[in-house]
């Protein structure tokens, strides 16, 4: 990893003293002809040229050596210098990473691991061991299972002394190699009773051993994780204090991800501090690598014409297995130099083990690697010019910062452009409004939306009460105080209200951006673009999403409880029911200690007992900065 400056960003956390340029040496050698150089002894009779002594002919081979010794210093300093940056290099006290080779490199200074500051924020003395080895982008599944020495590095992490991006992403590959397995083996059982003629287990037994096997797994590989950093309240790397940008990018089955990623890349002002931690669930095809039988792709439900009311016929078909975005970047030519300084790191799932946005976005969260910002988006977006700039400033710009996060439902686009969004950004809109699903399959779920937009002539950013999960921007800080929860799998609803409460309790004031420079594909059903609650239930061999929606059903009761829906979702009453399950560990994931449930819920206008969202009269008037 590397940093950049400019007049207005302070220097980034980088063995690099000065960025004074290197200097060319270049060495000509002379050649002298005796014709040339043939000097006379004044006061000989006889004209012995000089170059034919013995004297000359030593000091030519004394000159001779020296040169030669100074050539092999020369090029012996500029080789360990190469092999410095391109490989890093090991010293007393920790490791120096690799580092770009360029013309404003200057001198190394290797910081000691022992001379850094103990303080996790702040720390830009230090060295970024921590993110090395780079993960590698490609192949799909098998990149993370490639990297050496995967033990070592995982006890580097989980033991605290020298955690490493890359040992975080070894114990996520682990849990979701055992997630496979486990989900393979119940969904043999399925189709084992099926074939022998028993009855199948009902669908709310066969839920109940789903969601049991996924806690086993995670309270065996994800909580001790856990334990070790989230209880804590502790960052698991430095923050760096230079700009750089952390993009926490969930993506399921998206054709649209490699256009993503070079949107936000070509139409950033600074490109060398932008990250991406991509979660990549796609379906792979039949025997996708060695020992993997792998699953016939196929579409979403697609609109193939119209019953005789008038009413849209949908129909699933075999598929080829899904492009992959990120093979598409990082084979660009223009964009493989980001995926080789390790700026692209990337997780990939097969659909069938995709557990929803809220999982993935757990997952992706996990590949931070000290980024000054966090920034959560969805994977099918159009990038502004400058936009890593303009919302920089725009973060800046509101009253609460550093404790500040943007958020927004960015304005839709249809005709895909590569990633790049023109014309003239127009104004922000605020998240203003919230209601209480009607839907049986969300449960009364609070669903927020937006209100009234900017005019134009603020002067600075306004507060609203609701984060986008689609769309937000923070300090990383927000990582530590509201860390993203492991144990809320299928969950498509409820992740809003989540964020938007946790985030105001611990002391986050939210805001609105004053200009949209982003864009959202928005994918309406007609569109017939897979689901991954129709890969859950194709799983289990149960098609259609009835089956993904039991498992959401009992889930979304996490959020219930916390939210402190009275008539259903108390400890006592999930007790009483046999849904204890669901509160695993919910303690660590809820509300802060700054301010209250009760004064979130009164600020923000909602009535929880009657279900009903009203009016929020300063968000929509733009009255509270």
């Amino acid at each position: 990893m590397h940093a950049h400056t400019t007049p207005s960003t302070p220097l980034a956390s980088t063995p690099l003293a000065s960025n004074i340029s290197s200097k060319k040496r270049r060495f000509t050698s002379r050649k002298y002809s005796s014709s040339q150089t043939a000097l006379i002894y004044p006061d000989s009779s006889n004209a012995v040229p000089l170059t034919s002594t013995k004297p000359f002919i030593l000091l030519l081979a004394l000159l001779s050596l020296a040169l030669t010794i100074q050539f092999a210093i020369v090029f012996s300093w500029h080789h360990r210098r190469h092999d410095v940056h391109v490989l890093g290099e090991k010293k007393e006290g920790g490791f120096v990473p690799p580092l770009p080779l360029d013309e404003n490199v200057g001198d190394l200074i290797y910081v000691p691991q022992n001379q850094k500051n103990d303080k996790s924020n702040n720390d830009n003395d230090g060295e970024l061991s921590h993110l090395m080895p780079h993960i590698p982008p490609m192949p799909p599944i098998l990149n993370v299972q490639s990297i050496a020495n995967p033990t070592k590095l995982i006890d580097d992490t989980m033991s605290g002394q020298n955690p490493t991006v890359a040992g975080v992403a070894l114990i996520l590959s682990n849990f979701l190699t055992e997630l496979h397995k486990s989900n393979q083996r119940l969904a043999t059982q399925q189709q084992q009773q099926q074939d022998a003629g028993a009855k199948a287990d009902k669908i709310t037994q066969l839920r109940d051993e789903v969601h049991e096997a996924f806690v086993t797994l995670a309270k065996r590989h994800l909580q001790p994780f856990e334990e070790k950093y989230t209880y804590q309240k502790k960052s698991i790397f430095p923050i760096r204090d230079d700009d750089s940008i952390f993009i926490s990018l969930a993506s399921f089955r998206d054709y649209l991800l490699g256009d993503t990623l070079k949107g936000a890349f070509d139409q950033a002002k600074y490109p060398e501090k932008l990250y991406v931690g991509a979660i990549v669930q796609n379906c792979y095809g039949l025997h996708p690598y060695e020992g993997e039988e792998g699953v016939q792709c196929r579409t979403g439900a697609q609109v193939v014409g119209k019953d005789k009311f008038g009413r849209d016929t949908t129909k699933v078909s075999d598929a080829p297995p899904d492009r992959n975005g990120i093979e598409e970047f990082c084979t660009s030519p223009q964009h493989k130099r980001f995926c080789d300084n390790g700026q692209v790191r990337v997780l990939y799932l097969h659909e069938v083990e995709s557990l929803g946005p809220a999982m993935a976005r757990y997952y992706a969260s996990k590949l931070w690697g000290g980024e000054t910002y966090f920034v959560q988006t969805d994977s099918h977006l159009e990038f502004y010019q400058d936009w890593d700039e303009l919302y920089t400033n725009e973060i800046k710009a509101t009253k609460a910062y550093p404790k500040s996060v943007l958020s927004s439902y960015p304005p839709g686009f249809q005709e895909e452009n590569g990633g790049v969004l023109q014309g003239k950004p127009g104004p922000g809109a605020r998240l203003c409004t919230c209601e209480f699903s009607a839907s049986d399959v969300e449960a009364k779920i609070i669903r927020i939306n937006t209100g009234v937009s900017y005019h134009g002539a603020e002067e600075r950013p306004t507060q609203i009460p609701f984060i986008a999960a689609g769309f937000f921007f923070a300090s990383a800080e927000f990582l530590v105080d509201v860390p993203f929860d492991p144990y809320m799998p299928w969950c498509f609803m409820g992740e809003e209200i989540m964020l938007s409460m946790r985030a105001w309790t611990n002391g986050w004031s939210i805001y609105a951006p004053r200009k949209n420079w982003i864009a959202h594909q928005y994918r309406p059903g007609r569109m017939g673009l897979p689901k991954f609650w129709g890969s859950v239930g194709r799983l289990f061999g149960r098609p259609g999403p009835g089956f993904s929606n039991q498992l959401q059903l009992k889930l979304i009761k996490r959020v219930k409880y916390l939210v402190g829906y009275k008539d259903c979702c108390t400890r006592e009453r999930l007790e009483q029911e046999g849904s204890e399950l669901v509160l695993h560990e919910v303690d660590h994931y809820g509300f802060g200690h700054v301010r209250t449930r009760e004064e979130y819920l009164e600020w923000a206008n909602i009535d929880v007992d009657n279900k009903r969202c009203n009016r929020i009269a300063w968000c929509n008037e733009g009255s509270l900065e």
